[in-house]
């Protein structure tokens, strides 16, 4: 018996170390075995040779094309631009889905710049709702979500376009419901005031 154990051990061993030229076989090669381009490696299909080609000048992947200067960067030339998304229920509720993901953990959830971070922190969260940011244009807003500012990073990365402008919206709520009057609410709703 010990023999025996002895000989699969040693024959077990033996395969370890073929000297044979030829590849070994493969029960599940994956993706070792693919045709594929080496690096450096010459390609048949062109002239002269090489295998990867440059994008064609102005070359756009699909869904990636943004025409709309005004829209994917809040600016027409040099001039702000106003949030070009309706100002409904939809924009509105996306806009406050999105504000307290990226923005209330420093703004707080009324804009008022007292955030949970910002508690902790040695700087000052903005309010939202001074009249400094009131007298922004809603594009300035949206370029200063898309490229930070001061000790704010840019959200231009986490946050796409039209998220940004929805977040610019419901801002503009944000401010309108802590400087609303009396005067702002419609007539037949004033009696349900306390």
């Amino acid at each position: 018996m010990m023999r025996a154990a002895a000989l699969l051990m040693a024959l077990a061993l033996a395969g370890c170390s073929s000297t044979s030229r030829t590849p070994p076989l493969q029960i599940f090669p994956d993706m070792k075995q693919q045709p594929k381009y080496l690096p450096q490696s010459e390609s048949p299909l062109f002239s002269d040779g090489r295998e990867l080609r440059p994008p064609v000048p102005g070359t756009v992947a699909r869904g990636f094309l943004k025409a709309d200067d005004a829209y994917y960067t809040g600016k027409q030339g040099a001039d702000y631009v106003a949030n070009p998304l309706p100002m409904d229920r939809a924009t509105l509720s996306r806009g406050q889905e999105r504000f307290n993901i990226y923005c209330a953990p420093c703004h707080d959830q009324t804009g008022s710049g007292r955030g949970i971070v910002a508690q902790r922190a040695s700087w000052i969260a903005a309010n939202l709702t001074d009249q400094r940011i009131r007298e922004m244009p809603d594009g300035q807003i949206f370029d200063t979500i898309t490229h930070g500012v001061r000790t704010m990073p840019a959200y231009r990365f986490q946050i796409n376009e039209r998220d940004r402008w929805t977040i610019v919206a419901y801002v503009r709520a944000l401010e309108r419901a802590a400087n609303g009057t009396v005067a702002d609410v419609p007539p037949e709703l004033r009696s349900d005031l306390r």
